[in-house]
Formats: C-alpha cells, structure tokens, sequence
C-alpha cells in the first residue's frame, strides 16, 4: 500500500487522496449535472499545483508546501505538477491523471534520481501519469465538453486563487467559478482517514506543548520555547512545517494576537511572574494543528492569573460541553462571551446584567477575536462564508468569528476563548459610556500589565458532542502539577 510517512511518523495512506477525489467527483455531478447543456461525455476538473519559490531574486528557493486544494485531491509532495479528474457525466466513472515535470538527465546530479512514470503512478495510485508537457495532448484525446478549473477568494485571507494557464486553453469551454464552492464544502466534512491524520499531528503537538511547559521558566528566552516546539514536532514526529509562525508571547506580549511576527520574533527574556501565552502547530502531510496553552512561567499561577484563566476555562469548558451536530457556531459564541463576562462579574471587575453586557459588545473588549475556525489542510481552513452558507454577522463583537455555519458532524474546529488586556482597546472601553457602565475602572486598571490567557484545543463534531484532539493538562492544578516535573536540555 502506498502512503506518505516521514521516519516513524504516521504512515498516511494514499488511498485518502483517492476516495477524496472520488467524493469530490460524486459532489461536482450532484451539484452541477442539473444544469448542465449535456447528459454525456466527460466533465474534466484541472488543477494546478504549487511551484518553487525563490527567496527574492536570489537562487534559494522556500522550502516547498503543495497547494492545499492539490494536496487535498493528490496527495504529491513534488511541485510543478497538474492533476486532472475525468468524470463520465453518463455513468459517473472518475479517472485520475498526474501530469509531473519532465527534467533533463542531469537533473539526477543535483537532485537525486528521476523516477519514472510508473513509479510516480505507483506512488499517488492514480490511473495514469503523464509529463506536462503532454498535457495538451491529453486533453485532445479526452473529448471535454467542460474543463473546470479552480478560482476564488478566501474568506479568512481576502486573497483569490486564480485559475491556472495551460497550453491550448482557449480551444475549450472553460469555468473557473463553478468548482470552489464545491471543493470548499467536500474539505469541511472530514473523511475517517483525514480525521486519523489530524489525530496524530495534534498529539505530536500536545507532546510538544508539553515538553515546551516544562522547559520555560524565568530567564529563558520567548524563541527558546518556539526552538523546542519546533525541534519535537519534526525529530519525533517527522513534522517538517509548522502550520503558522509560532507565537511564544509572555507578560505583556501574551496580549498580543499574532504575536511571533517579524517585528517581534518571540525575542523578550521570560520575567518570573510572567504568564506565557503559547500558541504553536505542527503540521503533517498538509494537514494542521493550532494548540495554545497558557501557563506561569515559574510553574506557579496567582491569585490573579488564576481569576482569569479559570474565567476562560469556564468559558472553553461550557462550549465543549454544548457544541454537536445542528448547534449554531454564533450561538457557542456568545456562550463563551456570557461565561466570561459572568466570571468576571463574579470576581468584581464587571458589574450589571451580563446580557446587557452582552448585548453592548463588552465581551470584545476582552476577547477581541472570534471562538475559533475550521481546521484542516489550511489552519484558517476553507468553507467559513460560501455562498450557501450564512454571511459574517455585522455586529463588531461577531464580525470576527471565521464562520457563522451551523455546526455538522465530522467538522473540524477550533475552540479558543481568550481573555486579554490591551491598552487601547482598555482605553476605547472606558472612553464609551454604553461599555464603561458595567467596568470597575479601578479593577480594570489594575490589569493592564497582565498580558492574557487564550486556551486553544482542536475538536472534532460528532452527533452528540465533540471530541477533543488536544491532550494538554488545562487546570490550574494540572499545568502546575506538569509543570513541576522540568526539562531541561532543548535537544
């Protein structure tokens, strides 16, 4: 059986490539063939692949990741390669064609041996396997009455895939809009066989976050966690990307979302009495992980980093006690936002009724992002606003949540409630009397130094419930308890 496996790691079947695509093309026919000019022939999808990419104008290239919606139909590590998916509209017979580069013999000096076409075909199973460059000749054999190809904007990016170039192009009937909506939803529902290898990336990362808690401690630098993470996930997993820059943040900078950017790469020294806000995911054969742990840095939480991490674990414990299949993404939203805003009621820095609170936007003054996303082969993956599906709600506390779908048994999500103390978004709140009504301002103030605390676990939706793929300690007592047994060595 052929699969793709790095050194011990997870040993990822192809044959989750294959019934992807034979999914794929059972969904394209039942959303397209009722409008479609023709009852026979074939239906053709072409895709492109990703390519090199140099450093600059320099001749080092990035290290290469396929294209999530090639990876997701193909499963091919090499760049430069197309796919085709011929579907019989009569019979719905699928044939899957690899197209790979064609090099020249000294190709084998500098980058090791060619492999030939039967190997390449042996390696995806896939039906056949061409060069590119007789990819025009292949298409004039296959008597398309429709090629589609892939185009569309990602909601979490803003940024559009554009369809590829192909050589006779302009000789067929050609559509670059019909196929994203569709793909997008086929990645949204995860198959058994994608859903093992999530299982294994995110316990390759919960390994990590954990070797990570008991390494940090005051004087260590921010990037020493980041080196540590990065080192377990890829010697012990085999995980040669991270699915995003890692963002290591304590004291003040555990406030700051995307933190671990090129402005700021995890590089303060860990303070004693710092909070550490870690937030890191492997990846493995595209697809991702997205783990955030909060822990002290000296393996002991006071009395005030304990008031707002049990808020938040309140707040993440009441989703996952809620979300299933046919529950709204908006409404454990909120929940998580009502949760907070109790706990913090409760502990003297909010006052009034939570649902006014609620209702007036207070919760994004703490938690200024949405509760989670789709994960998958993209971390921030496809499928949150398609055009079935319901428009990103307009009020500014909810207009960041990635997605507002009713959830479905075998999504993949994110839940990450956070509690954090910016300056600006402090001082907005104070400055707005329909906010600053229900804050202590002397309480409120005391915390502006504090950093925050965000607590991410990756889940799967089932029927009744969700399953927690994230195997973290999450209680106060539990992160101390890890934490008091150190590791000391990076390697």
């Amino acid at each position: 059986m052929a699969a793709f496996q790095m050194g011990s790691g997870y040993a990822v079947p192809m044959s989750l490539f294959r019934n992807n695509r034979d999914r794929a093309g059972k969904a394209i026919l039942k959303e397209l063939l009722p409008g479609l000019k023709f009852n026979d022939g074939n239906l053709l999808v072409l895709l492109e692949g990703g390519k090199d990419q140099s450093l600059y104008n320099t001749d080092v290239d990035y290290v290469f990741r396929q294209e999530s919606y090639f990876q997701y139909l193909f499963g091919v590590k090499e760049p430069g390669c197309y796919g085709i998916l011929t579907i019989d509209v009569k019979t719905g017979a699928q044939k899957s064609v690899l197209f790979v580069p064609r090099f020249p013999d000294e190709y084998g000096t500098w980058m090791g041996e060619l492999l030939g076409l039967q190997e390449f075909k042996a390696m995806y199973e896939v039906d056949e396997v061409f060069y590119v460059d007789e990819m025009s000749v292949y298409l004039e054999g296959a008597s398309a009455k429709l090629i589609l190809t892939l185009s569309g904007t990602n909601s979490d990016s803003g940024l559009t895939l554009q369809p590829p170039d192909f050589a006779g192009k302009e000789k067929y009937v050609t559509d670059c809009d019909l196929l994203y909506p569709i793909l997008s939803e086929c990645r949204v529902i995860k198959s058994p066989e994608e859903i093992e290898v999530l299982r294994y990336v995110a316990k390759v990362s919960s390994d990590a976050h954990i070797k990570v808690m008991r390494f940090m401690r005051p004087g260590r630098m921010e990037f020493e966690g980041e080196s540590l993470f990065l080192h377990h996930a890829y010697s012990v997993g085999g995980c040669r990307h991270a699915s995003y820059t890692c963002i290591c943040g304590s004291g003040t900078n555990s406030s700051i979302l995307h933190y671990g950017h090129a402005g700021a790469p995890n590089s303060k020294p860990v303070q004693d009495g710092d909070l550490c806000l870690f937030d890191m995911g492997a990846n493995y054969c595209g697809y991702a992980a997205d783990i955030t742990c909060t822990f002290p840095a000296n393996g002991k939480f006071t009395d005030d980093q304990k008031f707002i991490y049990n808020a938040v674990l309140d707040a993440r414990n009441a989703v996952t006690e809620s979300a299933r299949d046919g529950v709204s993404w908006v409404d454990m939203h909120k929940l998580a936002g009502r949760v907070l805003l109790q706990r913090l009621k409760e502990g003297g820095m909010l006052k009034g009724d939570v649902e006014e609170m609620l209702e007036a936007g207070v919760s994004g003054v703490f938690q200024p992002h949405g509760l989670g996303h789709l994960i998958g082969l993209d971390v921030h993956d496809v499928g949150g606003y398609l055009p079935k599906e319901p428009k990103r709600p307009s009020e500014p506390w909810l207009s960041k949540l990635r997605f507002a779908r009713i959830l479905r048994a075998g999504m993949y999500v994110t839940i990450e409630p956070g509690c954090y103390f910016i300056n600006w978004l402090m001082d907005r709140a104070l400055a707005d009397p329909n906010i600053a009504k229900f804050i202590n301002a002397e309480m409120f103030n005391r915390f502006r130094n504090f950093g925050g605390v965000r607590i991410e676990d990756d889940v799967l939706i089932t029927k009744t419930g969700v399953e927690n793929f994230a195997i973290v300690p999450r209680t106060v007592e539990d992160i101390e308890a890890t934490m008091t047994c150190k590791y000391d060595s990076p390697v």
